[in-house]
Formats: structure tokens, sequence, C-alpha cells
């Protein structure tokens, strides 16, 4: 009996992407339900707490994507032994690793199209609605200072929105000192904008050295925008893959840290290797000589638990190159080799007996 291996592949490739599309819609209705009941009430309407759940729901993604990959592999692969359709592939003369090409090929498209495309997306989107949980904070506040020239200008807020190109700070305060450092002015105000052309309040409460106050409008000009802003706060996943590269260069000739940004970059251009290696484990988790007694819910739920441990040696290995313990590159590539040599080895030693 001779199968055609173009027919074979996009059959095989169906049933991976049949099975780990099912886990996905599972999961993420699960999530967005959760999500969209818990961000209801901190949104004026349902429309903006649908909204609101969607972007949470891929930032979640990346999260369990490589779980739901895991269990999708596992199910196509029980899918076909249930049917007895493994047994017609096995003896067409398929090895184990001929039956895995179309599992790994389909795995690399699924990181592809999360790094490429998801990412991106989530950054967009979620840029429309920053807010002070998407930055990195010093003390749950936002800080900036400026060198005017001629003055030192401080800024404290405690939180921050995007409106279209410009920055809303929230609860501001702002500290105008001279160049000996001796406080001139402060200015209160409930909302502050930041454009291109500098600071600005409608409605300010403006303290004066001598302690008095007056209620107005003010604006300053700054050589901060609304840009450098988020350069400084912007916390890694929320800079698109594309833009990290350039972002990182930007902030090492300034001096700036940029070790997240590293881990963040390195992970994501490896996220197909690691869709891989999370295909592989549960192809030698799906291998079996039962055909009839099959017990798909014990693999599954020991399956379940290895991924959990995988999941925690990938985190483990993320904080050791986030803190520097390790190359970023390395903290990032060596899970999924890991990962991939052990179930190799199982596979191989499986198709061997």
């Amino acid at each position: 009996m001779h199968l055609k291996p173009n027919i074979l592949f996009r059959f095989l490739l169906r049933r991976f992407f049949g099975g780990t599309g099912l886990i996905l819609l599972i999961v993420c209705g699960i999530i967005y339900a959760i999500t969209f009941v818990e961000r209801l009430p901190s949104n004026p309407d349902t429309i903006s707490a649908i909204m609101d759940a969607w972007i949470r729901l891929l930032e979640y993604i990346p999260m369990f994507l490589p779980l739901a990959v895991f269990m999708g592999t596992l199910l196509a692969m029980y899918n076909l032994t249930k049917s007895s359709e493994a047994i017609i592939i096995s003896s067409a003369g398929q090895s184990p690793y001929q039956i895995a090409r179309p599992f790994l090929f389909g795995a690399a498209i699924i990181g592809i199209f999360a790094t490429t495309i998801i990412n991106p997306y989530f950054v967009n989107i979620s840029a429309k609605n920053l807010n002070n949980h998407d930055l990195q904070l010093v003390d749950n506040a936002i800080w900036l200072r400026e060198d005017g020239g001629d003055h030192f200008l401080t800024l404290s807020a405690r939180d921050m929105t995007k409106q279209n190109n410009d920055l809303v700070f929230i609860d501001a305060k702002i500290f105008v000192q001279n160049k000996n450092f001796k406080l001139e002015n402060r200015i209160d105000a409930k909302r502050v904008t930041l454009s291109q052309n500098g600071l600005s309040s409608d409605n300010a409460q403006i303290w004066d050295n001598a302690g008095n106050a007056k209620q107005t409008k003010w604006e300053v000009k700054t050589k901060t925008t609304p840009q450098t802003v988020l350069d400084r706060y912007l916390q890694p996943n929320q800079i698109s893959f594309w833009e990290l590269p350039h972002f990182i260069q930007k902030m090492t000739s300034i001096g700036a840290p940029v070790r997240g940004h590293m881990v963040q970059f390195w992970t994501l251009l490896f996220l197909p290797l690691t869709m891989i290696a999370m295909t592989t484990l549960g192809i030698a988790f799906s291998q079996t000589r039962q055909r009839r007694n099959f017990n798909f819910g014990l693999k599954f739920s020991i399956g379940i638990i290895t991924c959990f441990l995988m999941y925690f040696l990938i985190n483990t290995f993320n904080a050791l190159g986030a803190t520097g313990a390790l190359p970023p590159i390395l903290a990032i590539i060596a899970p999924p080799i890991i990962i991939i040599a052990v179930a190799g080895a199982f596979i191989e030693h499986f198709d061997t007996i």
C-alpha cells in the first residue's frame, strides 16, 4: 500500500489544526468569559467591557498558547489512534518521525503567526487603551523630570492614559525649580495633557514660592514628547515585535536597561521553536501500542502536569535571562532544545522497541 506524501501530509496537518483549534476555542472561550465578567464593573458599558476583555485575551495568548498546542497535539493523535487511522499510516511504512513532520510544520506556522501578526495587533489596540497597568512605574506613580535650560521641571502623576497622539496624566503634581533647585511654582491638576507642544491643563491650581495660589489655565513648552515617555515606561510586552530591535538599539545608545526587552525579543523570535518543542512533547506522550484500550485520560492528565513543569522550566530560564544570570538568547532557546531532546529520545526509544 502506498500513500502519496502530499496527501498524507495535508491530512495530518488538518488533523493537527483541528485538534489545536478546538482546544484554543475552548480555552479562549473560558478565559474570555471570565475576563468579561471581571472587567464589566470597571467599564461604563457592555461594548467597552467586550473590547477590554478582547484586549486581555490577546495579552494572555502567549501564556497559554504552548499549552494549547500541546493539548491539541495529544487530541489529534488520540483521534488518529481511536479511529485506527494511525494503524493504516504505520502500515504504509510511516515512522513516528514522519508522522510528526506535519504536526511540527503546523506548530511552526502557529508560532510565526503569533509573533508576526497577533503580537503587533495586540500592541496596536492596547496602545489605544493605555493605563498604569501597562507601565513600569516607580512607587506606583509616574515620574518625569526635564532640564529646561533655565529651570527644572518634575512631574508626578497617579495614572496615565493615551488619547489619540497625546498623553493625559491623572492627578498630576508639577514642580518648577530654578537653576539653583529653588522651588518657584507648584502646579496641581486633575488632568494634564502632554502633546508635541508641551504640557498643558485647562484648570490648574498654581502655587508660587510665597504660598499664594490661583486657579487658571496653565501650559509650558517641553522637550519631552509622548513618544519619549512611552519609550521610558512601556513594558516589553507593550512593544511590537517589529519595533523591538530599533527600540533596543535606541535605548542601548542612551544607556537605558534593555535586558527585559531583549528577553521579550528572543522569546517572540523563537516562539515557533517553543511551539515545535511542545508539539514534540505531545507526540512523545501520545505514543502507544494499545489500539483498543488506549487510556487517553491518564496520559492526558500526566501530560498536562508535565506541560506545567515545562512551563515552570521556561519561566525559570526567562527569569534568569531577565536578571542577567544567563545571556538572554541562551535563556530562551535552552528550554525548547531540552524538551525536544528528551521527547525525541523517547520517540526514538519507542520506535526501536
